[in-house]
């Protein structure tokens, strides 16, 4: 029987303390009854609240504290925790800046206000709140992680690698931070290292599906196959039997199918995106549409020198300004370069929000009456589906960032076309599929066209040798492929693969593998780095282009159809596999896109051997850069501003999202 306060708050914890929530609050509740203005029952019931899931509840209980006791830094601490619960990140920032203010020395208000300004995307500020509890306890593992994590996010690598290596001495059994600082080294292409890095964090461990997906990506960057067919498998029964999380990205250069991506995305997002949004909410445009053009906002991280970039600018340019407003929302880093400065030109406003926060984003685009909203990255990197899930308009559109779905709900549409994303693969995608004429890829027709071609000589290419080439980024050989690649050159003697360089590591591993196969080392040859014009010029050079699969290349397979070189490809299953096809249909050459691995090494050999046929590929693409569908960029992006006008119409007829194919007839 409880008899005294003493009694009841014994209870009351034990209760607690053995997981009965109901029970505890109960206790809480009758003491109140009798003394409402107990602030520490007020607080230990709010504790009970918050862990029966109830943040709500907890908040009133919380304020009913303060208004007692307000100078007590806990319960102000205590009410942020229940505010950002509530999913209320606006009002926890001024809860902690109230209990900072009671207590300025203390290093945990910094790092919790530090991970609230990185949830809502304010990463300076959240670096400088990470610095500021560093400083308080230097000692703190945990919030050196948080502060080297934000750092890269900030484009800070070197930073953050510096900052992890300090977080690894102060505690070396922290999987977490050998995982950020095995990706900050990653990008500092600094591999064998980060390889170290990230087997520290997989023995510390090892049921960690998502250090199993970036140790999976790291041996792609390298071409390191050893033990590469067991990972995979590994990563393939995560995703089958849902037991963790797969690295979205990092599973479309394996052989996954449509359905097993679509589960990874769904995963991916539920797990890791929607924990850390608040709830979708978008306020009303500041005026309404009537006859006015749509605004379509595209939103990115690539507006600079990127293949996104190279490929859209473009599309851009082309809106017709009767139909479509296009607007910039760029959260990338402005480099300064020549397409930077033609991008800020293109759009009818270009805002840079890289060192704005998600509300503040999502204010600005309500404010300007923003009526779609175009994502250009999808699962890949500084994606920002934080952003998207807020509902930043009333339609919200994925486009060429990422070859798949995203599983996020609030994405309504996804741009592809009758080859990459046919009707029948609908089931494998949570947006509604826009099915496009030709094909979903734009092209920039003011690309560079070399007015010189280098010599082979120049190139360190052999005069006299069938030069295939292939120069998609490491990560996208697979295993498999190479091999098929092997017997090719073993079947066209004399022959030599030009591959794009990469690192000094996937170059050795490379060599290897064809020594492995019977095949002369010397007879890779690898591209080094170089500016787009000189790039390009190289197709010239190149006889015949060996496309990538299950992961296609898909701004290098137009560069090569851009400057004449014939590419071979096999049409797959996932929409990353059929995007080559989809490119070779729309240049008039769909015969290049072969059914099988079989008919693809078939096609490569007597393509080798057949140089009339050949030099009639080569013509049929200088005709086609200005002829063909491809190329055409004002008529895709008539065929766009149709698909725009039909989702909005659909909208306004208070008609959920859905599947449509657009006819070139009917946009032409």
């Amino acid at each position: 029987m409880i008899t005294t306060l003493q009694d009841a708050a014994g209870h009351a914890v034990l209760c607690y303390e053995q997981g009965r929530f109901e029970e505890a609050g109960q206790i809480c509740r009758a003491v109140l009854e009798d003394q409402p203005d107990h602030s520490g029952f007020l607080e230990f019931f709010a504790t009970i609240r918050t862990a029966q899931g109830l943040p709500e509840m907890a908040v009133t209980l919380y304020r009913r504290s303060i208004a007692l006791t307000p100078l007590r830094m806990a319960t102000w601490w205590n009410l942020a925790t229940a505010l950002e619960r509530h999913r209320r990140p606006d009002r926890a920032y001024e809860a902690l800046k109230r209990a900072i203010a009671i207590a300025p020395d203390h290093p945990q208000a910094y790092a919790n206000l530090g991970a609230l300004h990185r949830a809502g995307g304010r990463r300076p500020l959240a670096c400088r709140d990470f610095s500021r509890a560093v400083v308080l306890n230097p000692q703190d593992a945990a919030t050196r992680t948080s502060l080297g994590l934000t750092a890269r996010e900030n484009s800070e690598v070197s930073r953050s690698v510096a900052v992890l290596r300090k977080a690894v001495i102060c505690d070396p059994a922290a999987a977490e931070t050998h995982l950020q600082l095995a990706h900050g080294l990653r990008e500092l292409s600094e591999f064998q290292p980060a390889a170290t890095a990230y087997g520290r964090a997989r023995r510390l461990d090892p049921g960690s599906s998502t250090i199993q997906g970036y140790q999976l990506l790291l041996k792609q960057a390298l071409c390191d196959w050893t033990g590469y067919e067991a990972l995979c498998r590994t990563v393939l029964d995560t995703i089958d039997h849902a037991t963790g999380i797969a690295i979205p990205l990092g599973i479309l250069a394996i052989g996954t199918t449509a359905a097993q991506q679509r589960r990874a995305a769904g995963f991916f997002y539920d797990r890791i995106v929607s924990p850390l949004a608040p709830p979708p909410a978008r306020p009303a445009p500041a005026t309404p549409r009537g006859d006015r053009p749509l605004r379509v906002a595209y939103l990115s991280a690539d507006f600079h020198e990127h293949a996104t970039a190279y490929l859209a600018a473009e599309l851009f340019e082309r809106h017709d300004r009767d139909r479509v407003t296009p607007l910039a929302y760029s959260y990338g880093t402005n480099d300064g370069s020549p397409m930077r400065r033609r991008l800020e030109a293109a759009f009818a406003q270009f805002c840079d929000v890289q060192a704005a926060g998600a509300e503040a984003i999502a204010r600005r685009m309500a404010e300007d009456g923003v009526d779609i909203v175009v994502d250009l990255k999808g699962y890949t990197k500084q994606a920002r589906f934080d952003l998207l899930a807020r509902r930043l308009a009333p339609v919200q559109v994925a486009y060429l960032g990422y070859p798949g779905t995203s599983g996020c709900p609030h994405m309504d549409y996804l741009l592809g076309d009758p080859l990459v994303t046919p009707p029948e693969h609908q089931e494998h995608y949570s947006e509604r599929l826009v099915l496009l004429p030709d094909s979903y890829q734009v092209n920039d027709r003011r690309r560079p066209l070399p007015d010189r071609t280098p010599s082979r000589a120049e190139c360190g290419l052999p005069e006299d040798s069938f030069v295939f080439c292939s120069f998609n980024a490491p990560y996208k050989i697979a295993p498999a492929l190479f091999g098929l690649w092997m017997r090719v050159l073993k079947r066209v003697p004399g022959s030599v693969l030009w591959l794009y360089g990469g690192v000094p590591e996937a170059i050795g591993n490379l060599r290897r593998e064809a020594a492995a196969h019977g095949v002369a080392p010397e007879r890779l040859i690898f591209a080094a780095k170089a500016p787009l014009a000189e790039h390009l010029a190289r197709y010239r050079v190149a006889d015949l282009c060996l496309d990538t699969l299950p992961y296609n290349g898909h701004t290098t397979t137009s560069d090569a159809l851009w400057i004449g070189c014939p590419v071979v490809t096999c049409l797959g299953e996932t929409f990353a596999s059929r995007v080559a096809a989809s490119l070779l249909g729309a240049a008039g050459l769909p015969s290049l896109a072969t059914a099988t691995l079989e008919g693809y090494e078939a096609l490569a050999v007597d393509l080798a051997g057949d140089v009339l046929r050949l030099a009639g590929l080569r013509r049929h693409l200088e005709d086609a850069r200005w002829q063909s569908p491809l190329f055409d960029s004002g008529r895709f992006t008539r065929h766009v501003e149709l698909a725009y006008e039909t989702m909005w119409r659909l909208h306004e007829a208070g008609q959920g999202p859905r599947s449509f194919v657009l006819q070139s007839s009917a946009a032409a």
